[in-house]
């Protein structure tokens, strides 16, 4: 995988310094910084290669090379040190506001017979069911009742 190597100017390496040595941000961010100015080329003979920046650093050669796309990418260093936020989550959430309005219901009905109160479970398996959802798991239920302040006790 052949990439363009990394030369920075004066005031990027003096950024990428400063950031990676304030210490007061992501350690991930900081790796990053850190593999930037190792990769830099500017006024060397010599270089570090991929796979020993990788090895040092303790990531693998794709993320080496995924930071020098990034910061090639980059519209400015300030942007290439920062963390994307992401625009959607990495799964899309099984209790969408309907199917919360069907739990909560369901939580404060009353319990079904044979049983005392209901239970995250309970709900759970109620909730798919009744086709509120597909499936869900105790846990999400527990978030969704803990969220809104409701308790099952």
């Amino acid at each position: 995988m052949s990439m363009s190597p990394v030369y920075l100017t004066e005031e990027e390496r003096v950024a990428i310094e400063k950031f990676a040595k304030n210490g007061t941000h992501n350690s991930h961010l900081i790796v990053r910084a850190n593999i930037l100015l190792v990769l830099d080329r500017t006024g060397k003979k010599d270089h570090m290669r991929i796979k020993r920046t990788a090895e040092e650093h303790g990531v693998s050669r794709q993320t080496v090379y995924n930071i020098i796309e990034d910061y090639h990418n980059s519209k400015d260093i300030a942007e290439f040190l920062s963390r994307k936020v992401r625009e959607t989550p990495p799964i899309t959430p099984k209790a969408d506001g309907e199917v919360e309005a069907h739990i909560i219901a369901l939580a404060c009905s009353e319990a079904p017979e044979g049983y005392a109160r209901w239970t995250v479970r309970l709900l759970a398996d109620k909730a798919v069911e009744l086709d509120f959802v597909d499936s869900i798991s105790p846990a999400t239920v527990h978030r969704l009742l803990k969220k809104r302040n409701i308790s099952l006790t």
